[in-house]
């Protein structure tokens, strides 16, 4: 299955408590703080509702 590795790459401070929310459900804490997740259509949707806020690329296979 494909991953993606995603980074945090604006503050939370000062937006709504969705976005919050998920960027904890990510596992993101800090800024330029990257984790692997396998690409799901449930992540997907995480990245698009967030994508101003943070940066994808493609992992690999695994």
């Amino acid at each position: 299955m494909k991953t993606l590795k995603v980074t945090l790459k604006r503050s939370i401070i000062g937006r709504p408590e969705k976005h919050r929310r998920i960027i904890k459900a990510l596992g993101l804490r800090k800024i330029n703080h990257t984790v692997t997740h396998n690409d799901t259509a449930v992540i997907r949707g995480m990245i698009h509702k967030t994508s101003h806020m943070i940066e994808v690329s493609e992992g690999g296979e695994e």
